[in-house]
C-alpha cells in the first residue's frame, strides 16, 4: 500500500510540475510578445507546443504571433517566412481538430495578410477563402466575438472595391463588442483578444 501511495504521489507531483512548467512557459511567451519580441515569443511557443502535443494553444499562438507580425512588415521575404511559419503551426492543429472556431479565425487572418501584402495578385485568390473560413467558424461558434468581428472587419476592408453598404457591417461590429462583454475564455490562456481592435473600428463607423 505504501508503494502505491508513493507512486500516486509521485505521479501527481509530476503532473503539477508539468502544469507549472507549462504555465510558466506560456506566461513568459506572452510577456515576450507584449514586449514586441515576436521571434522570441514564437520560438518559445514552439518549444511549448513540442512538449504539449495534445494542447492546441501553443501552436495557435505560434500562428497568431507570426500572422500579426506579417501585417506589420512590408518586406516580402520576411512576410513569406512569417506566414509560412504561421500556416505550418496552424496546419498541425487543423489536422487534429476541424471543430475549433478559433483556428478558422486565424486561418482567415493568414489569408487576409496575403491579400493585404499584394491586393492585385492575391485579392481574387484569397478573398473567397477568407469568407469560407469565417463562415465555417460562424457555423461552429456564432457568438464568438472574434468570429463576428473578423468577418465584418474583413468585409468592411473590401467595401471600397465591392461597394457594399457598411451600415449592416457596423451593426455586426456593435454586436461583436456586446459579445466581448460576456465572452468567457475556456481556460486562462485561451483566446480573449480582439476587443481593442473592435472598438477602434466602431469609432470609424461613427465618423
Amino acid at each position: 500500500m505504501t508503494k502505491i501511495i508513493t507512486a500516486i504521489t509521485l505521479f501527481v507531483c509530476s503532473l503539477l510540475t508539468a502544469q507549472s512548467q507549462y504555465e510558466t512557459g506560456m506566461q513568459k511567451a506572452f510577456g515576450l510578445w507584449k514586449e514586441g519580441k515576436n521571434t522570441e515569443a514564437s520560438a518559445l511557443f514552439e518549444r511549448i507546443a513540442a512538449a504539449e502535443k495534445t494542447n492546441w494553444l501553443p501552436d495557435y499562438y505560434v500562428a497568431l504571433v507570426n500572422t500579426t507580425a506579417a501585417f506589420q512588415t512590408t518586406d516580402k521575404t520576411q512576410l513569406n517566412l512569417l506566414l509560412n511559419k504561421a500556416q505550418t503551426a496552424l496546419d498541425i492543429e487543423m489536422i487534429k481538430d476541424q471543430n475549433n472556431a478559433e483556428l478558422y479565425v486565424v486561418q482567415a487572418m493568414i489569408y487576409t495578410a496575403w491579400i493585404v501584402s499584394d491586393p492585385m495578385t492575391n485579392g481574387m485568390k484569397y478573398s473567397a477563402k477568407v469568407m469560407e473560413q469565417y463562415e465555417k467558424a460562424e457555423g461552429l461558434a456564432p457568438n464568438n466575438p472574434r468570429v463576428v468581428f473578423g468577418k465584418a472587419d474583413f468585409q468592411m476592408g473590401g467595401a471600397k472595391w465591392t461597394g457594399i453598404d457598411t451600415k449592416p457591417l457596423c451593426a455586426e461590429v456593435d454586436k461583436a463588442i456586446e459579445l466581448f462583454a460576456t465572452f468567457k475564455p475556456e481556460s486562462p490562456f485561451a483566446p480573449s483578444w480582439g476587443l481593442e481592435r473592435a472598438l477602434e473600428t466602431q469609432k470609424n463607423c461613427k465618423k
